[in-house]
């Protein structure tokens, strides 16, 4: 489903600002600390800007109830596992994604400027949320970078190519291409056909899913968003049909397998965890060819594919990245969208954390 800049007319609108604030008063309640309020409601705030709303402040009641039930440890720091200078396995002790992913992308960024390029596995992470941050925060630094994700310890959500059930998860997939003097290229998708965060906001806004996206629980072809969401429960179909089932199912393998904590399987699936890994491969370019040669083909490449005359009916040729910019320079005009139902839901998370109503709205 297409990221839509204008959201619902019903929608309530919030700048960036006021969001994050409102966002970051609410975790700090919640107890995370300063510095860890802060990245979640940066995070956050930043997907539904760049049009992202399935990895943004829908998850705020979620992370709170997961917190409140001790699913989530608070202000929790990486811990080295295993260290062979370009190979880094990195725990996060099931602490917040948004802090933890940061901490150790930093690492990572520092040891690819050291050393010309890491593997780094981070592993036993709550929720990664939106992957892209992280290609973006190595493409911010000069650097390349590639991400595969897996989740653990949550009922599955995807079915396999052929499979009427789900026996997958959505596992992500990310690559950050910098550039010189513009926003870095971000490829960032869920393996399945749609992630599942927009079939609950399509849920929420009482809309149907494309045709090809769902199956019920009989594993029959459905337009029910809630399928994914409701008991009995169906499934996701992957994004390509085999091609996608086929990476998704590598990215278990890889992000799974190589960092340690496993792949999906009937023994890592303690219920209602949500547990994320990651093995990202992050290269400075300038040890490859020179940053002046990588800057050049990068641009005229791109020039290329976006030359080619569109269809029609269909918008100007985009490279991976410019969607979300042109999402995030209408919202930061009109402000963000936030469907009445996830603004109740902030609305509840924020009340059960002392925390109330806000000012700007």
């Amino acid at each position: 489903m297409a990221l839509d800049p204008r959201g619902s007319a019903d929608d309530v609108r919030v700048s960036r600002e006021d969001l994050q604030g409102y966002v970051r008063e609410i975790f700090s309640a919640t107890g995370c600390g300063e510095r860890e309020a802060g990245l979640i409601a940066e995070h956050l705030v930043l997907a539904n800007l760049l049009g992202h709303d399935s990895h943004g402040v829908s998850l705020i009641k979620l992370y709170v109830r997961m917190v409140r039930e001790g699913k989530i440890n608070l202000d929790q720091r990486v811990s080295q596992v295993m260290d062979a200078g370009t190979l880094l396995t990195l725990d996060a002790s099931r602490g917040f994604g948004q802090a933890l992913g940061h901490e150790a992308m930093q690492i990572g960024i520092e040891r690819a400027r050291q050393q010309g390029s890491v593997i780094l596995a981070l592993r036993n992470s709550h929720h990664l949320a939106r992957i892209g941050h992280w290609a973006e925060m190595c493409a911010e630094a000069g650097l390349v970078s590639i991400h595969f994700v897996n989740v653990l310890h949550a009922v599955p959500t995807v079915a396999p190519y052929a499979g009427s059930d789900a026996r997958l998860n959505t596992n992500p997939f990310a690559i950050g291409v910098p550039r010189a003097d513009k926003p870095p290229m971000i490829l960032d998708f869920a393996t399945s056909r749609v992630a599942q965060g927009k079939m609950r906001i399509a849920m929420n806004r009482g809309v149907q899913a494309p045709e090809g996206y769902l199956l019920d629980a009989s594993g029959q072809p459905s337009v029910d968003p809630s399928v994914v969401y409701r008991s009995p429960l169906g499934a996701l179909l992957p994004f390509g049909e085999h091609k996608g089932a086929g990476l998704g199912f590598m990215c278990d393998m890889l992000a799974g397998a190589l960092s340690g904590a496993g792949t999906l399987h009937e023994g890592h699936m303690e219920q209602d965890v949500y547990i994320n890994n990651m093995l990202s491969i992050i290269i400075d370019p300038q040890r490859l060819g020179g940053m002046e040669n990588w800057c050049s083909e990068v641009e005229a490449g791109a020039a290329y594919v976006k030359a080619s005359p569109p269809r029609e009916g269909m918008g100007p040729v985009l490279v991976p990245g410019e969607l979300e910019q042109s999402v995030a320079q209408q919202r930061r005009v009109h402000g963000i969208p936030v469907d009445r139902e996830t603004w109740q839901s902030i609305l509840d998370a924020a009340q059960q954390v002392g925390v109330g109503l806000p000012s700007f709205v």
